[in-house]
C-alpha cells in the first residue's frame, strides 16, 4: 500500500537488479520480483531494467528470457579476458566464456550490451591490461566499466595483505593504467563519461548509476540494501537470517541509517560530480546546497587550474583527465560549508 514514506520514490523510472548475482535466479522469479515491485511501489510500465549476470549464467536461452522479461541494459561481471587474472579474483569463468557470454548478449537483442573489467591487480602488467582491453572493444559492447581493485579490510584480499601475502600495485603503476583505461577507450571510440564508465554514445550511458550521482532518491531492495529519501540514508540487515527474521516479525528490515545535514550532502555532491566529465555544475550546486563553490574556493581552483587538473568554464568546474585520476583527493580539498 501506497504511503507518505515512499513519495520520494514515485514514478520510479529505472529499476537494477545487482549488488550480488541476480542471473542465478530464475526468469520466473526475477518476473515474479519484477510484478511485485510493479504492484507496490510506483514504478512505470515503461521502466528500464538493468541486470547484472555472471558469464556462466548466460545461455542461449536465458539471454532469450532476460530479454522477454523486458531487461533493456544486461551488464555482463567479466572482469578480465586473462586466465591468471580471473584465478586470482576467484571467478569460475574461462576467457572463453566471457567472450561467448558478450556474444550471445549480443546477439539477443538489447539495447545495451554493458561489460564490467578489473584492473590494477597485483603484479598485472601494462600489456596484459590492454589486451583485455583490446578484447572487449574488438566485442563491440556498448558501455564498458572499468573499476580498480581496491582492497578492503576483513575481506579475503584485506587479509592476505595484512599477512605479506598480497602487494598492491604501487601507484605509478595505477595510474599508468588509468590513463591507458581512458586514452585507449577514447581512441577506440568508447569516450569516459566519469571516471570508471565509457560508452559507445549518450544513449548507452547508465541512466540508473546517474541517479546516484545527482542525489536522486532511490530505494534498495532486499539484504544489505541502501535507499536514499534526498535527506536521509538507511541500509538493510547484511546477512540473511537477521533480515528474514525481521521481515517475519513484520518489522523493516532496516540495520541503521543517518540523517545528512545541507554540508553533508554537499560534500557528497561534489565528490561525485567532480568524477564525471561534464564536472559540476556552480548554479545548480548554489541553488540546492547555497554554497557559492568558486567563489569559496578561490585559491584552490586557481592552484588546481595551473596544475592542468580542473578548469573554469561557462559556470562549471570540469575536471581534465589528470583531474579525472585523482578526483576523489582533490575533492576533499573543497570547503563546501557556507562562511
Amino acid at each position: 500500500m501506497w504511503s507518505s514514506e515512499l513519495e520520494p520514490f514515485r514514478g520510479i523510472d529505472t529499476v537494477y537488479f545487482g549488488g550480488g548475482t541476480p542471473s542465478a535466479l530464475s526468469p520466473e522469479q526475477l518476473g515474479r520480483i519484477v510484478e511485485a515491485a510493479k504492484s507496490s511501489l510506483a514504478v512505470r510500465d515503461d521502466a528500464w531494467i538493468f541486470l547484472e549476470a555472471n558469464p556462466e549464467d548466460v545461455t542461449p536461452e536465458s539471454v532469450l528470457a532476460w530479454r522477454d522479461l523486458g531487461v533493456r541494459t544486461l551488464s555482463l561481471g567479466i572482469q578480465s579476458f586473462d586466465a591468471e587474472a580471473l584465478a586470482f579474483l576467484g571467478r569460475r569463468h574461462s576467457p572463453e566464456q566471457a567472450r561467448r557470454s558478450v556474444e550471445l548478449a549480443r546477439g539477443a537483442g538489447f539495447h545495451t550490451v554493458a561489460l564490467d573489467l578489473i584492473y590494477g591487480l597485483p603484479g598485472q602488467s601494462v600489456e596484459a591490461w590492454q589486451r583485455t582491453l583490446e578484447t572487449a572493444v574488438s566485442l563491440q559492447p556498448d558501455h564498458i566499466s572499468c573499476y580498480q581493485l581496491t582492497i578492503h579490510e576483513g575481506t579475503p584480499f584485506g587479509f592476505r595483505l595484512e599477512r605479506g601475502k598480497l602487494a598492491e600495485a604501487p601507484e605509478e603503476t595505477q595510474a599508468e593504467l588509468f590513463l591507458l583505461t581512458h586514452s585507449f577507450l577514447r581512441d577506440a571510440g568508447w569516450p569516459g563519461y566519469e571516471v570508471s564508465n565509457f560508452a559507445r554514445s549518450p544513449e548507452h550511458q547508465s541512466r540508473h548509476n546517474r541517479k546516484y550521482w545527482d542525489h536522486t532518491p532511490y530505494l534498495g531492495v532486499g539484504p544489505s540494501a541502501h535507499s536514499f529519501d534526498g535527506h536521509r540514508r538507511w541500509w538493510n540487515e547484511r546477512k540473511i537470517k537477521p533480515y528474514e527474521a525481521r521481515i517475519d516479525s513484520g518489522e523493516r528490515p532496516i540495520a541503521d541509517s543517518e540523517a545528512l545535514s545541507t554540508p553533508d550532502l554537499a560534500l557528497e555532491a561534489l565528490m561525485l560530480e567532480i568524477r564525471t566529465v561534464e564536472g559540476i555544475d556552480l548554479r545548480r550546486f548554489q541553488a540546492r546546497y547555497g554554497v557559492d563553490l568558486l567563489e569559496r574556493n578561490a585559491p584552490l581552483v586557481e592552484r588546481l587550474s595551473r596544475e592542468g587538473l580542473l578548469r573554469a568554464e561557462a559556470n562549471r568546474l570540469v575536471p581534465t583527465l589528470g583531474g579525472l585520476a585523482i578526483a576523489d583527493s582533490m575533492a576533499r580539498d573543497f570547503e563546501v560549508s557556507t562562511p
